[in-house]
This record gives C-alpha cells, structure tokens and sequence, in this order.
C-alpha cells in the first residue's frame, strides 16, 4: 500500500510519527497525522490537503483544533460526545479526570491513552519508530479506500484528511467542530471535478 502514497502523504505519516514522538506518546494515532497535516500548513505547504484546511478555515482555527485534541487525550481519549453521554448517565468525567490527576499526576491520562491498541509491525518496519494504534492504520486503509473510489492512482494527503473526517472519535469530532467535514471537504476538493 505504501508505494501509493505520494511524497506528500509519506511526509504525512512521518509528521505523524514526529508528533507522537514530541508528546511522549507509546504508538501514533490518528490524531498525531492531523497535527502533521496541520503542522505542513506551517512549512507553506501548497497541497490540496493544506488549501482545504486553509479554505475551511481550519488554519485560522488550528490552535483550537490542537487544544481540543489535548483535552481529549487529557480525558483518557474520551470525546466531548463521550463526555456529554457520561454526564447523562450521572458520570462527571472532568471531575474523575480531576481526581486522577490528584493521585497520580498531570496529564496521567494522557499518558495512557493511545487511540486503541498499538500494532503495526508493517508500519514500524516501514518507519522504524513507533508503532501505529488500531485507529491509525484504518485511517490509512480508508485512504487507500477513498482513493481507489475515486479512481485516484496514488493516495495524497487530502485522502488522509477526509479518512481522518469519516472515522468516529475525538478527531473526527474535533474536525467537524471546526467547519472541517467529509461533505465539505468534497465539496472544496473536488467542486466541478467528475
């Protein structure tokens, strides 16, 4: 699958690996590849990925994005839809996370989580560091999905990105909260394309 990828959604999955690594993390998830995405808009990137954060407005909302990712991992990688359940089960999770911390420390839960269970041996190999969590390599292989549905030869960061919007979970949630979803990022991809 990795000969697909162009040198523009290796340079995704790299950043991915990159980002972890900056946070301490014990695998890669789906959300260390949207920080790399994110990250690319940084180095000026001119990719289609990048001109439809930029489009949608995601670039001007990046901090926010990264916040509401940090505070997902802070809750043990609970989204805020898994929070507002609990809350009406009677389950205060901030004040649980609060606890925690208390007993063992800032961030603890953070720590922990890691998007589903670690695996990847390919991907390792392939990258040499990290491991990839179960969320991870779905995200891939629904880009290679998404690709071969729409007839593309080769799988391009704008394929990660719109595999990163239909996987439910904090990512995809923390997406959507910014204006950034499947449907529109098609419609600012792909507007006039066959």
């Amino acid at each position: 699958m990795f000969e697909r990828f162009t040198e523009e959604s290796r340079a995704v999955v790299l950043g991915a690996v990159e980002q972890a690594e900056r946070a301490g993390a014990s695998a890669v998830d789906d959300g260390h590849m949207l920080l790399a995405l994110l990250a690319q808009l940084d180095q000026g990137a001119t990719s289609r990925a990048s001109f439809a954060l930029t489009a949608l407005g995601a670039a001007d909302r990046r901090e926010s994005i990264e916040r509401a990712l940090a505070e997902a991992r802070r809750r043990g990688g609970l989204s805020q839809a898994d929070t507002e359940a609990l809350a009406g089960l009677g389950i205060d999770v901030e004040e649980i996370v609060a606890r925690v911390e208390e007993t063992h420390g800032a961030g603890v839960l953070a720590g922990a989580h890691t998007g589903g269970r670690a695996q990847g041996r390919g991907l390792k190999a392939w990258l040499g560091r990290l491991p990839f969590t179960r969320d991870a390599k779905e995200v891939l292989i629904k880009s290679l999905r998404i690709a071969t549905a729409r007839r593309d030869r080769v799988i391009g960061g704008h394929h990660l990105l719109l595999a990163l919007t239909v996987r439910p979970g904090v990512t995809s949630e923390a997406l959507a909260n910014h204006g950034v979803t499947y449907t529109e990022l098609e419609r600012v991809l792909f507007a006039g394309a066959p």
